[in-house]
């Protein structure tokens, strides 16, 4: 049976976030991801993980202005001072929660920019991430997000991130597979999952189309979670849905998957 993490971002959000540490505890789960960190002293949020038992698995390096609809800055051109920066902010946060990944969002370029200029600059800052965080034993994630939920987005296909992961060269680049962005883009996940399993660092599930708990809609979650242990695939699998309600009144998909 994969292991499961709560997404803190997305779920328990009947309390606030500060409380979400404790209820995913006693939800059963002993792991946790999350967008971002970065409201919080790294010392608090360490504090809230350690009170309740937890490991934090994942979490993205800032950014950019998320209030105005930045969505990271890896592939944006004039803006590496910045993303380096936020490389350094992450990395006090990943070494005081103990954190072993951390995903770099590539960004939303401007229309009209140049293709092969937005690669450049996007494989130069992957090369200085992996870098930086490589001398501390974290592996950097990128991960395809779909088009529809983000118009724009510069990495888009699984194929389109493992290329890259090989031309940057570094070992602690991995690639973050979530169904459901997959699905939507390319379809095919077993068979593209078959292809990569070795350059993938995370996984992360939701119901497609809707994305909610993975019971439902088109994707058939207990055969892909058969397909992970058959595959010996020993990371994390990341709960990054929406609950169609209290969340823990939708988790009867995590004990029939633990059964």
């Amino acid at each position: 049976m994969p292991q499961f993490a709560a997404n803190l971002t997305m779920m328990f959000n009947e309390v606030p976030f500060p409380e979400r540490f404790a209820a995913a505890a006693r939800a059963g789960f002993s792991a946790v991801e999350f967008l971002f960190p970065y409201d919080y002293p790294p010392q608090q949020v360490a504090g809230w993980l350690r009170e309740n038992g937890l490991a934090v698995v994942l979490f993205n390096l800032p950014p950019g202005d998320w209030a105005v609809g930045e969505r990271g800055l890896a592939s944006l051109p004039g803006r590496e001072a910045e993303f380096r920066a936020g490389v350094e902010r992450g990395l006090a946060y990943a070494l005081e929660l103990g954190v072993p990944r951390v995903h770099m969002m590539a960004g939303l370029p401007p229309a009209g920019a140049d293709p092969q200029q937005l690669h450049a600059i996007y494989l130069d800052n992957l090369r200085h991430a992996a870098g930086v965080f490589a001398e501390h034993g974290i592996d950097v994630l990128i991960e395809p997000i779909n088009g529809r939920d983000m118009p724009g987005y510069f990495l888009q296909s699984q194929a389109q991130a493992h290329a890259l992961r090989e031309a940057s060269g570094a070992p602690n680049v991995k690639v973050q597979m979530d169904f459901y962005h997959a699905q939507i883009v390319e379809g095919d996940l077993a068979s593209t999952f078959k292809k990569y399993a070795g350059a993938i660092g995370h996984v992360q599930i939701a119901s497609v189309p809707e994305r909610h708990e993975p019971d439902d809609g088109e994707v058939n979650y207990p055969y892909l979670f058969r397909l992970l242990d058959e595959l010996g695939y020993t990371g994390w699998v990341g709960c990054e849905y929406r609950p169609r309600g209290r969340t823990e009144d939708g988790l009867g998909w995590l004990a029939a998957a633990r059964s």
